[in-house]
């Protein structure tokens, strides 16, 4: 496959932040024995590795953009491009040593979303795609799953936890969902859910309350491998309304229905 000259710089950085992100998850699960617990140094395994995606890309393009998890926004000059990244998506899973966590990389032009990469260090997948160039795994062109109907499917979902989301809608969305699919999965890294669908692990993805960092780039991936994707409100703008809802044609207009139906009276 043909990269851009930008999707590699894209590449290389994710790559880089995850060595280091390789490196410390090796430590983090040494440090699960410890009574203080492993919490600060993830932190710091976050802040590192956002330093180093944030100086490839900077050294790479430094009229741009930088929007990222764990620091304030940077305004670029140059007024239409921006870095939209999450330098460790799935921190609780890399946390308690489960190897369900990435880097996710976007780059936003004039406000739409043309190249993004995620990449999940722990197993070495490498999930890459750009506008109108289709999507890929590593190497291998990807499609979204073929399924048309919702009980052959198996639906990602995140799952709101302590202080996060509205956790009496999520489970009303839960229960109409369970009650058509033949499975529902949680990853805990969303980024990793939408690159999922891209690739046909996934027939289907909803979740609330995400932040821009979190599916930027996947969003990007799941177009290009042929889905559908909107806000719960069937809207375009997920980056500002913080919800996403995804599949190929078919799911995605029968999975909005289901999360949408009103929650029920007895």
């Amino acid at each position: 496959m043909a990269r851009s000259a930008l999707l590699n710089v894209m590449v290389q950085a994710a790559l880089k932040a995850g060595k280091s992100l390789s490196r410390d998850f090796g430590e983090v699960q040494n440090l699960q024995v410890s009574v203080k617990g492993p919490g600060d140094f993830v932190s710091q395994a976050d802040f590192k590795a956002q330093k180093i995606i944030h100086d490839e890309l900077l050294k790479a393009r430094p009229t741009y953009g930088f929007l990222g998890e764990e620091a304030e926004e940077i305004k670029g000059t140059d007024g239409a491009h921006r870095w939209i990244v999450d330098p460790l998506d799935g921190t609780t899973n890399f946390l308690h040593g489960i190897p369900m966590f990435s880097v996710s990389i976007a780059l936003e032009r004039n406000s739409e979303i043309v190249a993004g990469v995620i990449f999940n260090p722990a197993t070495d997948e490498l999930y890459t795609a750009e506008r109108g160039g289709g999507a890929f795994l590593n190497d291998r062109r990807l499609r979204v799953a073929s399924r048309r109907v919702l009980s052959d499917c198996v639906i990602g979902c995140g799952v709101p936890h302590l202080g996060r989301g509205n956790h009496g809608k999520f489970l009303v969305e839960l229960r109409h969902v369970m009650g058509e699919v033949a499975g529902i999965r949680r990853m805990g890294s969303a980024a990793l859910d939408l690159a999922y669908v891209a690739a046909g692990r996934f027939d289907g993805f909803w979740e609330t309350a995400l932040s821009p960092w979190d599916m930027a780039a996947g969003i990007l991936l799941v177009r290009e491998a042929g889905g559908f994707v909107s806000d719960l409100d069937s809207g375009t703008d997920m980056l500002s309304t913080g919800s996403i809802i995804c599949g190929n044609e078919h799911i995605h207009k029968a999975l909005v229905e289901v999360v949408k139906r009103p929650v029920p009276t007895k």
